[in-house]
């Protein structure tokens, strides 16, 4: 929702899907983004068919538990909106809908330096929701990722169920 005096001076705030198609775009975009910016989350690399992203989370006094290692909720924030949103640019906005449905974490050790995290969507996972999604009318599928730190340690395991239909209506047989 804008604000009213946003509105009155003409200033609106664009909405994702009004970037574009362009990944650079999207990637500076949710880099300067506040729940990324302010946690230290930056997006190294997302390509440009939106199939592979990395994103890294510094480590710094904004991003640090009570007991100096990365902050949990910084962990999960980091990971959040990349499945829902690059299964959602390759399955096509116009003719599916895609939701985050549940999610979950597994803290495995203790963060004490940047962490990493990588997504990989392949044509297979695509193509299988796309079939799924048309013969049942909707599909939920986990997707996993895991979060390292700079020594390659596993740090957390984050799962994410998706929610996919297709927009228009399955006929029935």
């Amino acid at each position: 929702m804008e604000r009213a005096g946003a509105r009155r001076r003409g200033l609106r705030f664009p909405r994702w899907q009004e970037l574009g198609g362009n990944a650079t775009v999207i990637r500076r975009a949710l880099n300067i983004w506040p729940p990324f910016a302010f946690a230290g989350v930056r997006v190294e690399h997302l390509s440009p068919d939106f199939r592979h992203a990395r994103v890294r989370l510094g480590f710094n006094p904004l991003n640090r538990n009570y007991v100096g290692t990365q902050f949990g909720g910084s962990l999960f924030a980091m990971t959040d909106p990349f499945w829902m949103f690059m299964v959602l640019r390759n399955l096509g906005e116009r003719d599916f809908v895609v939701w985050d449905k549940a999610a979950e974490i597994e803290f495995i050790s203790p963060g004490r330096s940047a962490v990493t995290a990588e997504f990989t969507v392949t044509e297979e996972v695509l193509h299988e929701l796309r079939t799924e999604a048309h013969e049942l009318g909707k599909t939920l599928r986990w997707f996993e990722t895991e979060v390292r730190g700079a020594d390659g340690a596993l740090v957390a395991r984050v799962r994410k169920q998706l929610y996919v239909r297709p927009k228009r209506p399955v006929q029935s047989r």
